[in-house]
């Protein structure tokens, strides 16, 4: 029968073949059974199951379907981790190219999704293509691997045998940033997918054609927790804690160019929800101005106030005060970083608008301006200089070994305050 094709193919032509074979390991296709098969179960009498499927192989290797029968069984048994099985069938000619006429998967995809290891071992070992996408989404073996976290034996296991890390699709996106985008903070946690990574060598600078980077998907779980249950809320903050953490480890920039790019921008335009987060950031080096191009593109000092200023024009039942001293803090850690203070141009501050604290935040802006056009004081660019030292975070415990008295110490720490996950 000439015209059939892809699934059609597999229920006329071959699928007998594949029922024969997968019956003489003693198994079901898999996507027939009606439950999970017992893999304990293959283990009893495997030689006996071993010597039938060999004897069942050598019978129908005249079979006009026996090349594509024998390689979709591949796939079956790479579903299944039945690792003997496989070795007997790519004896026998098993096609390791061999795609899923359904969902274009070969046998290495397949393994990789069901989280067989010693199978994705195997594959690769007979020289299965460790970096081979696939045609319907272009996903590679470790991108598979990389989305889930109950794939992080698959993860594991194909960077030990050589994947390449940094490998990407043809809109430029790589496994770290699939680990990134997959993960929602709730339900998937891809943490330690996105740390070995990393330890492999992922690139943090990765980059999609549509200019996703490694916080584009941070940014949006951010965004995510507004107006979403408290609980929900949490998880998801601190899951971007720890992978931020993670990613500034390894040399990624959250102050880049653009903005909305940018994991400090959104902290700073949304301090009073990320507060922690942008301490966090603050106290781990991040730039408070655009890393690239400077205050000119875009102004921590002008984003706090300005975003002060519409807080407090609309406080009704927020904590005026709490806000006030939050954005005291994250003045101050900005103005701890440099010598030398470096306001956009023009920079000018309404506290009219304000309908409470406007006192304050003249006072604030004041001593801004004050110290943008001073010399710094000692005391000043001591700070500076012994905050500088001590990085990287967590900048506060260091701070606390020191032996020094209690006063200085509150002064190089700047509002001491909840800076870590435990208290997001």
């Amino acid at each position: 029968m000439p015209f059939l094709h892809g699934f059609r193919r597999i229920i006329f032509e071959y699928q007998p073949l594949v029922d024969e074979l997968l019956g003489a390991v003693g198994k079901q296709d898999p996507d027939q059974a009606e439950e999970a098969p017992d893999t304990a179960s293959y283990l009893v009498g495997h030689n006996d199951k071993f010597l039938a499927l060999n004897e069942l192989l050598e019978r129908h290797s005249d079979s006009a379907y026996y090349k594509d029968g024998i390689s979709y069984s591949l796939l079956k048994v790479a579903e299944l981790g039945l690792v003997p099985a496989a070795e007997i069938l790519l004896q026998y000619g098993a096609d390791l190219s061999f795609e899923d006429p359904v969902t274009y998967y070969t046998a290495l995809h397949i393994a990789v999704l069901r989280n067989q290891p010693d199978m994705v071992e195997l594959l690769v070992q007979k020289a299965a293509d460790i970096n081979k996408r696939d045609r319907i989404h272009e996903s590679s073996p470790l991108d598979l691997a990389s989305e889930e976290p109950e794939r992080l034996p698959c993860l594991q296991r194909l960077l030990d045998l050589g994947a390449d890390v940094n490998a990407a699709d043809k809109n430029g996106k790589t496994a770290l940033l699939h680990a990134l985008a997959s993960s929602d903070g709730v339900q998937i946690h891809n943490t330690e997918n996105i740390r070995l990574l990393l330890e492999g060598g992922a690139d943090v600078k990765a980059t999609t054609k549509d200019c996703d980077t490694v916080f584009s998907s941070i940014i949006f779980l951010l965004g995510e927790t507004v107006g979403s249950d408290k609980e929900e809320a949490k998880l998801i903050n601190t899951f971007c804690f720890r992978v931020s953490r993670l990613l500034m480890s390894h040399g990624a920039d959250p102050s880049d160019c653009p903005s909305h790019e940018s994991l400090t921008h959104t902290c700073l335009k949304n301090f009073n929800l990320h507060f922690p987060l942008l301490r966090f950031l603050l106290e781990s080096g991040a730039s408070y101005n655009c890393s690239q191009h400077g205050p000119s593109c875009w102004s921590g000092f002008h984003i706090m106030f300005d975003r002060l200023c519409s807080y407090l024009g609309s406080c009704e039942d927020c904590d005026s005060l709490e806000l006030l001293n939050k954005a005291e803090s994250v003045l101050d850690l900005m103005i701890a970083q440099s010598p030398l203070i470096s306001l956009p141009r023009n920079f000018e501050v309404n506290p009219a608008s304000c309908s409470v604290h406007a006192d304050r935040v003249t006072v604030l802006y004041q001593s801004l301006k004050q110290l943008e056009q001073s010399p710094p004081s000692l005391k000043h660019l001591c700070r500076v200089f012994i905050r500088q030292r001590l990085r990287p975070w967590p900048v506060d415990v260091k701070v606390k070994a020191l032996p020094l008295p209690d006063r200085l110490k509150w002064y190089l720490l700047i509002h001491p305050t909840a800076s870590s996950e435990d208290d997001l």
